[in-house]
């Protein structure tokens, strides 16, 4: 009796598990759940979505065993949808140009200012923590979008899923920072406070700078994309004179 409900479970557990629909059902379930309690707590940094999300898909996948490419096979059309996504940015863009256009000078000076310290940063701290030069190769693109990053990554001939976790973990980190951080230096211009979120913590920091403000989030779009073509064109160079 208590075997076969103990096979009931599992039965159904492996019928599902064949199934590639299950892991993107399962990742949009968790992030829904983990929206619900961001808005509940009036989108407090600590309680940001994808955090969360990414450590509960994180334990259900070890509880169950499931290995990752098993689970990104099911999970993918996330992944696809980050394209049109990002795309997707340049509606705001257009609806707010005038004001985009106004900042253009500072957002310059500002893009550079920052993507050159991001980089030149994280190479030198890895440098003298001593980590392998593949490493500090990976973690150069780190503040750029995963897409980007990964493909500056596989150019250095560094690991690209290195990579995407120092992505994944810079992103989280800004998105949850972002805001005290504005706050305590009691910088209000939302211009400034999206710009900076979208440079530092590409995509992620984008999605938190929208649920603060329309007009933080069209700037940190354009952080995001201005820093991605920036780390782009630098990094290769900067790798090559610190590295020396």
């Amino acid at each position: 009796m208590n075997s076969g409900a103990t096979a009931g479970p599992f039965s159904l557990w492996v019928y599902l598990s064949q199934n590639p629909l299950l892991w993107l059902t399962v990742t949009l379930l968790v992030y829904a759940a983990a929206d619900a309690v961001s808005a509940a707590t009036k989108r407090n940094p600590l309680a940001n979505p994808v955090l969360h999300s990414v450590w509960v898909i994180g334990l259900i996948l070890l509880l169950t065993g499931t290995p990752y490419p098993e689970y990104f096979n099911g999970a993918q059309f996330v992944h696809f949808v980050l394209g049109p996504a990002t795309v997707a940015l340049a509606v705001p863009l257009y609806e707010n140009r005038k004001v985009v256009l106004s900042a253009i000078l500072p957002m310059a000076v500002a893009v550079l200012a920052g993507g050159i310290t991001a980089i030149v940063s994280i190479i030198v701290l890895a440098q003298i923590a001593g980590l392998p030069q593949g490493v500090v190769l990976a973690l150069a693109p780190k503040s750029v979008t995963a897409g980007v990053a990964m493909g500056i990554s596989e150019s250095l001939g560094a690991n690209p899923s290195i990579t995407a976790i120092a992505v994944i973990l810079t992103g989280i980190t800004g998105a949850v920072v972002v805001t005290p951080l504005m706050n305590l230096f009691r910088i209000t211009d939302f211009r400034a406070r999206g710009f900076a979120a979208g440079l530092a913590a590409h995509g992620i920091g984008t999605a938190r700078a929208f649920q603060v403000d329309t007009v933080a989030g069209v700037f940190a779009g354009v952080g995001m994309s201005l820093n991605a073509l920036l780390t782009s064109l630098i990094v290769p160079v900067l790798v090559t004179l610190l590295a020396r």
